[in-house]
């Protein structure tokens, strides 16, 4: 089974998940980077990323897509923003072909909504097999140990070792 890791991240939340994830599943890693990117603090990280999120844009992005027909199962990473996902995935959706596969979620953030974001995500891909999610609160300030044990036994039962 080839497997392949997506996801956005911001502030760095939803990139320390998926290289723990990439370090326990063999998988191709794409990390989606818009041309311009949301600030990083301030009021105008909220008022512009919820903005995005909230009107489902789709930024453009510096990096190329791989063929996802090579794929057979797709783990996609957000932050949640507004109780949806980053417009950066929305981007990567809205131009990808998804159709009969294997795909799963995680989600990073600061306070909830992660079961909203993942309806949304399992909505926008209906024409796949939605195999689990998972979500954390600003995982970077706990412990590695332990968010690399909960995805191992949440990767355990839903991809094939």
């Amino acid at each position: 089974m080839k497997n392949l890791i997506v996801f956005y991240s911001l502030e760095g939340h939803t990139r320390f998940i998926a290289n723990i994830i990439e370090s326990i599943v063999k998988a191709d890693l794409l990390e989606l980077k818009p041309e311009k990117e949301v600030p990083k603090t301030g009021f105008k990280k909220y008022l512009w990323g919820g903005k995005s999120a909230i009107f489902k844009e789709k930024p453009t992005l510096k990096n190329k897509i791989p063929e996802i027909k090579e794929y057979d199962n797709i783990i996609i990473g957000t932050p949640v923003w507004a109780g949806t996902y980053a417009p950066p995935v929305n981007t990567f959706i809205a131009h990808t072909l998804i159709k009969g596969k294997n795909i799963a979620f995680f989600a990073c953030h600061g306070g909830g909504d992660a079961k909203k974001c993942f309806d949304k995500l399992t909505e926008e891909l209906k024409d796949n097999t939605v195999l689990g999610t998972i979500d954390f609160k600003e995982p970077t300030d706990e412990d590695k140990e332990k968010i690399t044990k909960e995805i191992e036994k949440w990767i355990s039962t839903i991809l094939e070792k």
